[in-house]
Order: C-alpha cells, then sequence, then structure tokens
C-alpha cells in the first residue's frame, strides 16, 4: 500500500507541476492601489474621508448658491417678522415679498433673531471655513518646507555678522509693512539690500584689504540650524491663539488678514518635520551620488529630498486645516473674526447663544458642523499617518 501511495505521489507531481506553470499570474499592485486597500482597512480614516468629501462639496456649493447679485440663497437677506423660526418650519408668504421666499420653500435649519436664514448662513460659513483653513495651512507649509530645508540642509554653515543684520532688518520691515507702515517698511527692506548689493560689487573689483569694520561684518557667527530652530522656539514660547488674537485686533478686520496671521503663527510644526527628515536624508547614499555627480542644491534639494520628506508635511498639514478652521471659528466667536456681512460658523454661534433656551437650534447646528468638520480633518490625518508609517503600518 506504501509503494501504491508513493507510485502516485510521483505521478501527481508533473501534473501539479504543470498547474503551477499555467497558473495565471496576479496583477502586481502599485503603490497607490497598496495605499488605498491601507487605508481602507482604517475604519475611521474612512468616516473621517467621507465626512471631509461631504465637507468640500458643501463648501462649493455654498460659493455657487450664496454669491452673486442674486443668490438662491441670500445669507444677509433680514426677514424680521420671521425671527426665531425653528427648522422645517413653512414662512408666512402673506407678509413676505417674492424676493424674501426661502427657495425650498421652508427654512431648512430655522431663522436667526433677524430672520436670516440659517441654512443659507451655514452654507456661506462652510466655504468661508474651507477657504480660511487651505490658505492658512498653505503659508504655514511653504513657511514650514523653505525654513526646515535650509535648515536641515545648509544647517553646518555660519552665518555672517552682515547677513544676520540684514535678516533682522528684513524681519522688522516685514513686521512694518504688516502694521500698515509702509514707508518704514520698505525703507528697512531696501537699505540694507541696496548695501548689500553695493558691497558684493565693490569687492568683486577691488583688490585692497579689507578694514577692521569690514573684517569684523564678514565674522562668522551662528549655524544656520541654530538660528532657525531658536527662533522657531521663540515662536513656540507665545501661546499660538492670544499671539493671533493681538495681531487680528491691532489690523484690520480682514479675511485675507485672518487668513496671512493664521498661517504666519502656525509654521513651526512643519519646520520641525522638514527639517527632521533633511537631517536624515542628508546622509542617504543617493544624496552622496548626486553631490558626485555636480548637481545643483536646488535640484538636489526640489528634486531628490523634497519628494522623501513630503509624507509626514501632508499628515502635519491635514490635522493643521483643522486646527485653522477652528481657531477662525474661535476668533469669529469672540467677534474678532472675518466682518459682515458675511456669515460664518463661529459669529452664527456667537449670535445664538443670547437665545439658548428660545432657540437652541442656533448654537447646535454651527457647533455640530465646527465638531463634526475639525473631526474629519483629524480622523483624516491620523489615517494618513498610520498608512505613510511604516512602523504603524506592520503593528496592523
Amino acid at each position: 500500500m506504501a509503494g501504491n501511495s508513493q507510485d502516485q505521489r510521483k505521478k501527481d507531481r508533473p501534473e501539479m507541476a504543470a498547474a503551477q506553470l499555467y497558473e495565471p499570474l496576479t496583477p502586481k499592485r502599485t503603490r497607490r492601489q497598496e495605499f488605498w486597500m491601507l487605508f481602507k482597512k482604517n475604519k475611521l480614516a474612512m468616516m473621517g474621508l467621507i465626512l471631509f468629501v461631504l465637507f468640500f462639496f458643501s463648501a462649493l456649493t455654498g460659493l455657487i448658491l450664496t454669491s452673486g447679485p442674486h443668490p438662491v440663497f441670500d445669507p444677509a437677506l433680514i426677514r424680521l417678522q420671521e425671527k426665531l423660526r425653528p427648522p422645517l418650519s413653512k414662512p408666512d408668504l402673506p407678509t413676505l415679498q417674492p424676493n424674501q421666499i426661502p427657495a425650498p420653500g421652508i427654512y431648512l435649519l430655522g431663522t436667526d433673531d433677524l430672520g436670516r436664514d440659517v441654512f443659507a448662513r451655514m452654507l456661506q460659513g462652510a466655504w468661508v471655513s474651507l477657504t480660511v483653513g487651505f490658505v492658512a495651512v498653505g503659508i504655514a507649509v511653504f513657511i514650514g518646507i523653505f525654513l526646515g530645508g535650509i535648515a536641515g540642509y545648509f544647517g553646518q554653515r555660519h552665518i555672517r555678522v552682515d547677513h544676520l543684520l540684514w535678516i533682522v532688518f528684513l524681519i522688522i520691515g516685514l513686521m512694518l509693512l504688516a502694521a500698515n507702515l509702509i514707508y518704514a517698511g520698505a525703507v528697512l527692506i531696501l537699505c540694507p539690500s541696496v548695501w548689500a548689493i553695493y558691497r558684493i560689487r565693490k569687492k568683486a573689483t577691488s583688490k585692497k584689504q579689507p578694514s577692521a569694520w569690514q573684517r569684523m561684518l564678514q565674522r562668522k557667527t551662528l549655524s544656520v540650524d541654530t538660528l532657525v530652530m531658536r527662533f522657531v522656539d521663540v515662536m513656540l514660547c507665545f501661546p499660538s491663539f492670544f499671539l493671533i488674537l493681538t495681531v487680528v485686533a491691532l489690523l484690520p478686520a480682514s479675511i485675507y488678514n485672518i487668513m496671512i496671521v493664521i498661517g504666519l503663527t502656525s509654521w513651526m510644526g512643519a519646520t520641525r518635520f522638514v527639517r527632521a527628515e533633511f537631517l536624515s536624508l542628508r546622509e542617504q547614499d543617493f544624496v552622496a551620488a548626486a553631490k558626485a555627480l555636480g548637481l545643483s542644491n536646488f535640484r538636489i534639494i526640489f528634486r531628490h529630498m523634497m519628494p522623501n520628506a513630503i509624507a509626514p508635511v501632508l499628515v502635519s498639514a491635514t490635522i493643521g486645516i483643522a486646527t485653522a478652521i477652528l481657531t477662525e471659528a474661535g476668533l469669529s466667536f469672540l467677534g474678532f473674526g472675518v466682518p459682515p456681512p458675511h456669515a460664518t460658523w463661529g459669529n452664527i454661534l456667537s449670535d445664538g447663544r443670547r437665545f439658548i433656551f428660545d432657540a437652541p437650534w442656533l448654537t447646535f447646528i454651527p457647533g455640530f458642523a465646527i465638531l463634526s468638520v475639525v473631526l474629519s480633518f483629524n480622523l483624516f490625518g491620523e489615517g494618513l499617518r498610520d498608512v505613510m508609517n511604516p512602523k504603524l503600518r506592520e503593528r496592523q
């Protein structure tokens, strides 16, 4: 019996080998497909992605339906006779003009104390929140990539005294420009720049030995990495929200000022991420090979190093959008945000706090919207972090 079974196995081996030989090969997954497969396993991240998509399309819908000379939903239209109407209530048609009747025929989310349609105001607020979040984070990421890349790649180089003075004058000049002191800021920026250009040309044509004060200005001081990171430490010493609140209170009320101020006070995290990645990538073999081939620093940074360092920055930016939206809502709630007639979720919430018992929907609806959007960005960012981090990916 044993001999028969061994003979049967020998006969089956060629057939099994042939079956394996002609078995169709499964196509290899691309990096994008593998990324999507790993991302789908995280249910909370998928929920965050769905909420983010809904918020994005709601914001685009709000831009289309609430803008223009004759918007479909007018968030600034006042109907005093229709104030504090509950959600899904019908308007009193005999008391309204034709242009005051809501487009769906009912007040989907009710009205506020001035009779304005809360649904129209929420649509406009979604677009304002999306714009502030993306633009502010874009400014922060741009500054963070620039400073972090310089600190990580050129960190060991030292700065001369004259270059350090030029940087100080540049920062002070930009601060004066932001405070609407245009002439003083322009003088502080242009004069050192013109002087530096003059010194470079004179040095190229002159063969004289530099004087004592010229040698003092050419003396090396701090390293690039030390200067950038100490500036980051100084910025982190200030509470971000109170710093933003102080600057916004001094500047004219405008959505552009809010976006710029939030972006200029939230770049420190991106700078640290980019610097850490560049310090690690700078010692890799492909960077040494690129330097040996004579490639320029610009090409090495943006062609070879930046694509490998951008992953943690994207995760930080995704979570930073939620922080920017929450900051804008807090400023609008305190009365320092986007000025009227623009509606934001923060000022809708602020207007409704006086009627929290008579009209609770005025606080519940914008509060729930802020909670949902911030939660969606945080969950989406956590999912991106888990997928892009190989160590966390192995634990799943």
